[in-house]
Order: C-alpha cells, then structure tokens, then sequence
C-alpha cells in the first residue's frame, strides 16, 4: 500500500514539474498550405489556440497539440485510415519560439477524405526548448473542412491528373483493335482498285492494238 501511495505521489509530481512546459507552449501564429486547385500558396494567420477563424480550427481539430506535445485522453487515430484519401496538401506551420526565430513544424492535409479531414503529423520533428513533435492521425470534422473551404480551398476535390481508371487499358487496347482493323479492310479495298484500274489498262491496250 504504502508503494503504491508513493508511486502515485510521483506520479502526481512529475505531472505538475510538466504543466509549465505544457503552459508555455504555444499554438502556431500562421499555416501555409499548399496542394492541387490552388494556384498559389492559401495562407492562415491569426490566433491558432482558440478555435475560431481557419486557422484556429486547422490547430484545434487537426490535432496540432495531440501530434506534437500530446495530450490526454489521446485524440490520435491507432494508425491510417483505410482507402482512398484523396489529394494531399502541405501544411507548414509556423510556430512562435520566444525571443529566437519561429520554428516550423510540418503536416499532411486530406481535406477531402471520406468522414471528415484526415491529417498527419510526422513524429521527430524539431521545435522550441528542444523539443519534439510526437506525431500521429488526426480525423477532423466536417466544421474544419466547411473553414478551409471558406478560407479558399476548392469546394470538392481538384482532379489531381493521370491517374487512370481501371477500365481505361480496356479502352484503349479495343480502339488499338479497331484502327487497325479498319487499316486492313482500307489495304484490302486498295489492292482491289489496283487490279481493277490495272484489268482496265491492259482492255485498253488490248483495244487500242
């Protein structure tokens, strides 16, 4: 019993010697994405802490905290989710550092997944006081996707270019069939025209003698 108490009396203190650094952190001041249908950069400025305005709900329900301090209860996803995402945007954060230069701090943005957004920050990235960033996936909702379109994102997802449909090498090799069908019958209709003037030509010679 008495293990037990002072184990959870560390606990408890090892807890509170981390709120300072969990206090002093700081949400980003700006977010710079980039990605298909934006013919330049959409860039987010503002308070990134409280949740209001584009990019408040870019850091709060893409997990900003969760994926690079942590928190608890733990908003991460176990792992990808799976399927087809969709088109992937960049997100460069640009995080205050005090009195030394900003630091930037990097994410996927899949604004147009099934089921709301899906983000994901990579683990081991550097930031102030030497931290790191812990990582993982995020699921938005659709109120994060409603703002980023609003804040200049495309309505529904660009077309990202040469991805093929599966049906596509069918279409292809069955016009590839018909051309050259079509050769052999034009081939075919030209050596019949070519004996034909040629009968004509040797009638008229055979006369004219």
């Amino acid at each position: 019993m008495a293990r037990s108490l002072t184990l959870a009396v560390l606990a408890l203190t090892a807890a509170l010697l981390a709120l300072p650094a969990v206090a002093a952190a700081k949400g980003p001041s700006a977010a710079r994405i980039e990605g298909p249908g934006l013919a330049s950069p959409l860039v987010l400025t503002g308070f990134g802490e409280d949740g209001t305005g584009p990019l408040g709900a870019l850091t709060i329900e893409g997990g900003f905290f969760a994926t690079t301090f942590g928190q608890v209860p733990d908003a991460r996803l176990p792992g990808r989710p799976a399927g087809d995402l969709g088109p992937r945007y960049s997100v460069d954060y640009t995080v205050p550092a005090g009195e030394s230069e900003p630091g930037h701090v990097a994410q996927d943005l899949y604004p147009y997944a099934a089921g709301g957004p899906v983000l994901y920050l990579a683990p081991g990235q550097r930031m102030f006081a030497g931290g790191e960033t812990v990582g993982g996936w995020i699921r938005g909702s659709e109120t994060l996707r409603a703002a980023l379109v609003t804040a200049g994102l495309p309505a529904s997802a660009p077309g990202v270019g040469s991805s093929p449909r599966l049906d596509e090498p069918l279409l292809v090799g069955g016009g590839l069939v018909a051309l050259l069908a079509l050769a052999g019958v034009l081939a075919v209709v030209a050596r019949r025209r070519g004996r034909q003037q040629a009968g004509s030509d040797a009638r008229r010679e055979a006369t004219s003698a």
